[in-house]
This record gives C-alpha cells, structure tokens and sequence, in this order.
C-alpha cells in the first residue's frame, strides 16, 4: 500500500546548518507540444533545421501578420490535462506578456496568464519503500517559445536563431508540494514518462523539449504544516527561481546549492532577496540573473488579435476517449496480470516501447520468465550496446520464441543465452535454429541416466565426499552437463544425480 502524503516523512536537515530547515520546492516545467507546425502558424518545427528556416511571417513579427490558433496544439493541451486529472477550462484566453530581447522579435510573448487552458491536476510520485508523494498541478497554460540567441560562434556578436520562435509549450506549474531535490527530480521524470506515454512531448530535455524553472526557499520546522493550513505562501519563506535547468542531475545540484545559500544567510541574521537565478553546473553555483519580475512588470493584457479559446465538451470527451494506458495503471495490470513484483513492472513501463515490446513476447508466455528475459537479457545487452529497444536486433516475436521453448523444455537456461546470442548477433528464427543446430535439450531419462552412470563411476573419491556432504552433488551435475555439451535437462540431471547417491 502507498502512503499517499504531501509531507516528508521527517524535516530535511541540511548537513553544516546550525538549525533544522526543510525544503520547500515549486516547478514550471515548459513542455514543447508534439506538433508538426507552430502554435500561431505554419512554420515547422522540426529540430536540427538550419537556422531561422522555420520562420513564418508572424513568427518574425513582420507588421500585419495576425496569428492563427493552431488546433493541434490546444488538443495536445487539453489532452495533457485529461492524463494529468486536471480540469480542462472551456474557455480560456491569450494575454501579451510585454519584454524586449533579441530572439523575441515581436516584442512580446503569447501567453495565458488569467484564463488557463487546464486548471488542477496531479502527479503521484513513487518515491520507493513504498512511499509516493502526490504533487499538485496548479495550471497548465499553452504559450509561444522565444528564439534562441547563440554566444559562442564569434567573439564579437551574438546570432539569434528564430526557429524555435513560436513554438508551442505547455508550462505546467505544480504547487509548492515538493520537499527534496530527490522528490523534484523524480516528479520532472513521472511527468516526463506521462507526457511521452500520451504523446504531446517527447521529453528530450537535451534537445530543449522539456526544460523545468525550479523555485526554491526554506522554512523552519512547523512552518510547513501553518501553510497546508493556511495557504499563506509567506510561511514558506521567500523564494528564488532558478532558469532553465534542462536534466534532472543538474535539477538536483542546484536545488541543494541554492538550499544551502539561503541557509548561510539566513543564519547569519540576512535576509533572502525574491529574484531570478541561474545556475552554473561548472563551478556549482547558482548566481543572480535579475530581481524577480511580477506580473505588472510584463504589462499583461490581453492579446487583442486572438478571440477568447472556447471548446466544447463533446470535443474534450472524443479526446478523452483516445487517452492510452497510463503508466500507474499498466504497472498495475503488469503486476496483477503477469505477476511481477513493483521493480520489474516499474522498469518495463518506464518507457511506452519498452512496455509495449514486453507484452509482445509476454503474450501467452509465461510473464515472469518473459519480463526476466527482456529486463536482464536483451535490456542488458542494448546498455551495453549503446541502443535503444526500437533498435534492438531481437524483435518481440524472436525473444518470445525463446522464451517459449525455454518453457516447453526444449532448451536450458544455458542453450538459450547461446540461442540468444546468435539471434542477437545474426538474426534467424529460433525455433529453426534450435532444429538446425541440434540445440534441443536432451530430455530422454536413458541416455541421461547412462552420462550420470558414467561420471559416478569415474568419479569414486568425489563420490565418497558427495555422501559426506551433499552439497557437493553439485559437481556432478555440472560434469554431466558438461558431458552432454549442456543439452541434457538440469532438473532430471539433478534428480537422477540425488537418486544414485542415495542423497
């Protein structure tokens, strides 16, 4: 049973610190909407294209150029919220965020700041032991990407590359719900897997896809407990933003290199400034980027070339009714259908492919020995590899064949790591192959019985010890394995063995 709780079980003690502090973390985390063309026009968004040659008209604010909703994304949008239990606003609104830099041509961005798209939600965090942590979604709101200006091409001049300019996000913001930077890195990789698991990001943090703002301050024991109570966000202490941290390692350092920067000066009788901060991975240390901006400070209005977004119902019911198996409930069903324990189920619905490759060759096979066979075998082997399942050289099809005739007795455990390994390595039908090279595990009782006969009567001192410890019956087994070039079943080996030693 999961202890669904918003608190840590205890207070967070930060080592070196004269007092007990807890921390308290929010996150903004920008997901790029899986579509092929902008949120307000027809420019790709492919990555990797050549600079500023996905740019519409709009995208570069050319005067007169009036932007038009995207369907796709708002159904990206609103399929989000449905996997994510959020209530889905069917009317909602665009605002300007007003600022100036150079990879904003416009000016400003298009946003949704009063009148989001997807309202509360939430994230169930399993955080092992048997523990989860269930982090509120506050809002999810649909909003254009600014361009990307590039710093180390001359030692003179920035370069701006528009292509990511106009490209949709979902910036989904959780509640202050989080208390550790473990517990921030696991929600950024919950929330990651549901995102690819319905389709509307791919979640390449590297790439940009997925970048997360994380917020930070600290509180006193109790201080806490006086907010759930309250929701006075001033029991939480004052807090700094920390910019586009694009991996959950990095997430992690800054959280607690910013954890113990506000401590210090705290504890030294200061006080902490609300303001935006980067952090720099090099020299682990977060630094002052801006004070922290306010919702005046953009000069929010609302945008005056887009109507009010109203959906229907009956819209947002289609798309429910095309929302997947979600990762919490095909671990759920793996478990209860194949009997695996948590950790094996966690592990084969981590990624949607590997999920679905597992139950290919766990069709109609037995599930614990399938999930063994993909988990240590073949995902052993793609690490080593350096691949992925959808570039594994075994298809589901391959690696259910062997598990099949592993199960039917056809073959031993040994066989089939050797059968896997040429189908790894060369391909073919396993069954075929089995026939062809006469892998077929010997499983006629005589001719074990005469290769047992054998070793035991080459054998007489090991005999003798055998019978003074029977533990040693192992040997023999292992000779009469490798007598018959390990053909011969290990179980009736076993028996036969433990019978002629009167063990």
């Amino acid at each position: 049973m999961l202890d669904l709780t918003y608190n840590s079980p205890k207070p967070k003690v930060i080592a070196g610190a004269k007092h007990d502090w807890e921390l308290v973390i929010g996150l903004e985390v920008h997901a790029q909407v899986a579509t092929k063309a902008k949120l307000f026009s027809g420019a790709s968004t492919l990555f990797g294209s050549e600079p500023n040659s996905n740019v519409a008209f709009v995208d570069a604010g050319m005067p007169g150029m009036l932007p038009v909703i995207n369907e796709a994304c708002v159904a990206q949008a609103v399929r989000t919220g449905l996997g994510l239990k959020a209530q889905i606003n069917l009317n909602s609104a665009f605002d300007r965020k007003n600022y100036f830099y150079p990879d904003l041509p416009q000016g400003y961005q298009i946003s949704q700041l009063y009148h989001p798209i997807v309202g509360e939600g939430e994230v169930l965090v399993e955080m092992g032991n048997g523990m989860a942590r269930l982090v509120r979604i506050e809002r999810i709101h649909l909003e254009q990407d600014a361009g990307k200006s590039i710093h180390d091409m001359d030692p003179n001049m920035s370069f701006v590359d528009l292509n990511r300019t106009g490209v949709a996000l979902m910036e989904i913001v959780s509640r202050p719900d989080i208390r550790g930077a473990d517990e921030a890195a696991a929600f950024v990789l919950k929330l990651r897997q549901i995102l690819r698991y319905l389709g509307t990001c791919d979640g390449n943090m590297q790439n940009g896809s997925m970048r997360a703002d994380v917020n930070v301050s600290v509180c006193r024991p109790g201080d806490y407990e006086r907010y759930q109570a309250t929701q006075d966000f001033g029991e939480l202490g004052t807090r700094c933003e920390i910019k586009n941290m694009n991996s959950t390692r990095f997430i992690q350092m800054a959280i607690d290199v910013e954890a113990r920067r506000q401590i210090a000066i705290l504890e030294d009788g200061g006080t902490i400034t609300q303001e935006t901060r980067l952090f720099d991975p090099d020299k682990n240390e977060t630094r002052s980027m801006r004070s922290k901006e306010e919702a005046h400070d953009y000069r929010y209005f609302p945008d005056p070339d887009l109507l009010p977004l109203e959906i229907e119902q009956a819209w947002v019911d289609d798309i429910a009714a095309t929302l997947p198996e979600l990762p919490d409930a095909k671990k759920a069903r793996f478990i209860a259908e194949f009997s695996l324990s948590d950790y094996d189920a966690s592990v084969l619905t981590a990624e949607v492919a590997n999920a679905a490759y597992f139950e290919q060759v766990a069709n109609g096979r037995d599930g614990k020995l399938a999930a063994n066979w993909v988990i240590n075998e073949l995902f052993g082997r793609l690490k080593k590899d350096d691949r992925d399942i959808t570039d594994s050289p075994v298809t589901p099809d391959q690696l259910g064949k062997i598990v099949g005739l592993i199960t039917k007795g056809d073959i031993s455990g040994k066989i089939a790591k050797d059968l896997f390994e040429i189908v790894y390595t060369t391909g073919g039908d396993p069954e075929a192959l089995v026939e062809e090279r006469g892998m077929k595990q010997v499983t006629d009782t005589g001719a074990i019985e005469t290769a047992v006969d054998a070793v035991i009567a080459d054998n007489p001192d090991q005999v003798e010890k055998a019978k003074a410890n029977p533990k040693l019956a192992g040997w023999f087994v292992g000779q009469v394995m490798k007598a018959t070039g390990g053909k011969a079943n290990p179980a009736v080996v076993n028996k036969l063995v433990v019978e002629k030693l009167g063990l």
